[in-house]
């Protein structure tokens, strides 16, 4: 396969060869990429608020001001579980991580030093692939949406072989199906992506709904794709809750008047309490969930 190829295999860690031609970015090496990682982790981040139109309860995204429920037991009966996609039903985030290091690594960015883990947390984790074009080449966005393309067909090679997973993810599955509950996909990966990632974990039959934040007026953290969920499977927010595992996927879902359950699978649990979930987890095994859901199933 074209993968093996190109990508030795180390205790199933990819290491990297040498890139597909579809993949190198127009770039000579010698030329400065328009900002580093430095002079991005030196800004300030921006406060975002949200400016959807589809409800009253989409309020401001920053300010988490639309309140949600404090139990998943408050939201009896149960009609519905929305689920982010990548890190919160595989855990897809080092796939993501390792595409971008070595691509921007091989284009000079950053002087050719590769990117932290801190630094893809706190500018690419979770967020909408438009705003990483921005973030990354500010004075090129043309450029960088289509290094972000390529970065994404590399990560679909990537994924094809190595995607698991999340813990306890088809005990949870079972749990939803043998209730009746309704379920939806929400995401701001590309569509291929997410259709990719949901076919690899068999799961084409189990979501009734595939919600793209390109698809959307707006992507996390703004609630506009949770919002269009609930539309599209015909369900209240009031008995609705939502799995996510990134601070703006946790944002907006709050935003959009939902308890969200955090899942702490590579982000810093510090970061993902401060968008207020109403509580986290280490996967769908933990027994903080189950509890909870023990407590709902009661009502």
């Amino acid at each position: 396969m074209f993968l093996k190829k190109k990508f030795l295999f180390h205790n199933s860690i990819p290491v990297f060869l040498s890139p597909s031609p579809s993949l190198r970015f127009d770039l000579h090496p010698t030329q400065q990429v328009p900002i580093s990682q430095k002079q991005i982790l030196a800004k300030k981040k921006p406060s975002i608020s949200s400016t959807s139109t589809h409800q009253a309860m989409a309020a401001s995204v920053g300010e988490n001001s639309v309140e949600s429920k404090t139990t998943l037991a408050e939201l009896a009966p149960l009609q519905a579980v929305l689920f982010d996609i990548d890190g919160t039903i595989c855990d897809s985030d080092p796939l993501h991580h390792y595409a971008f290091r070595e691509m921007l690594q091989e284009i000079g960015f950053n002087g050719g030093v590769p990117i932290t883990e801190e630094f893809f947390v706190d500018h690419i984790a979770g967020k909408h692939n438009d705003d990483i074009a921005k973030s990354l080449f500010p004075d090129d966005i043309q450029r960088g949406l289509k290094f972000v393309d390529d970065k994404e067909a590399m990560f679909r090679r990537l994924a094809s072989e190595q995607l698991k997973p999340v813990n306890g993810l088809y005990k949870v599955k079972k749990w939803i199906e043998d209730r009746g509950i309704k379920r939806a996909a929400v995401t701001n990966a590309p569509k291929a992506n997410a259709e990719l990632m949901i076919s690899s974990l068999g799961l084409s039959d189990f979501f009734e709904a595939l919600i793209v934040g390109s698809e959307c007026e707006h992507a996390k953290p703004h609630p506009d794709p949770y919002l269009k969920a609930l539309e599209i499977i015909n369900v209240s927010k009031d008995h609705t809750f939502v799995f996510e595992d990134s601070v703006s996927g946790i944002k907006a879902g709050v935003a959009a008047g939902m308890p969200v359950v955090g899942i702490a699978t590579r982000n810093p649990e510090h970061l993902l309490m401060e968008a207020k979930p109403v509580f986290l987890i280490k996967d769908y095994e933990d027994p903080k969930l189950w509890a909870a859901l023990e407590e709902l199933d009661k009502k």
